[in-house]
């Protein structure tokens, strides 16, 4: 990587800096903890970390994704494009485009998974997708969460969401392709793999 990335105590100095509530801090640990499951499982599938999404950046991404989130509980805006938009003002635009994505991908490519290449935004992007609150689930389980809590009864909201999350399905199918274990075996993959020191020492502070 060119760009320089901060580090966990970094980030979560920023989650105190943008005043992250403590629900949505939770969440973020969580899913930066999924997220580096999924590269543990597909480093040692590639016997090595080549062609694998760098670390750094994917946990930086998983830690900042919602950095946005509390502000724009009160006023609606897009917490993604406002997340992006603080990371380019802090100088992390590798961030901000893992940050922007987080939602929804722009750049969804069957043929790009199909050949076992994935990027940051999509390891975070399907992390999310994974973790209601600070708890692992399936998909069906985090749609149906999503439906009921963004929905607001709209049908044309409600198909979004659920072409959004067939797009999330569609990626889980390939990159558990190239993992050394089963998609409904997160859970517990995430339970024993060792997360990084910081991250450890964040969940005996909070």
């Amino acid at each position: 990587m060119s760009e320089l990335l901060p580090s966990i105590a970094q980030c979560l100095a920023l989650m105190d800096r943008y005043a992250m509530l403590d629900n949505i801090r939770a969440h973020s640990l969580a899913v930066a903890r999924v997220a580096k499951s999924l590269l543990m499982g597909m480093t040692e599938t590639r016997g090595g970390s080549t062609n694998v999404p760098d670390t750094d950046l994917v946990l930086a991404g998983a830690l900042l994704h919602d950095i946005a989130k509390t502000p724009c509980l009160g006023n609606k805006c897009d917490h993604a494009r406002i997340g992006r938009d603080i990371c380019l003002e802090l100088g992390y635009p590798a961030i901000g485009e893992i940050v922007r994505e987080h939602v929804t991908l722009k750049d969804f490519s069957i043929e790009r998974y199909a050949q076992g290449i994935f990027f940051a935004k999509e390891i975070v992007y399907y992390a999310d997708k994974r973790v209601r609150h600070d708890s692992i689930v399936s998909l069906h389980e985090r749609k149906a969460y999503i439906i009921e809590r963004y929905g607001n009864q709209n049908n044309f909201r409600h198909q979004q969401i659920e072409e959004n999350f067939q797009r999330c399905r569609t990626l889980e199918v390939h990159l558990f392709s190239h993992i050394n274990f089963a998609a409904d075996e997160l859970a517990g993959k995430v339970a024993t793999d060792k997360t990084p020191h910081d991250l450890n020492l964040e969940l005996v502070r909070k």
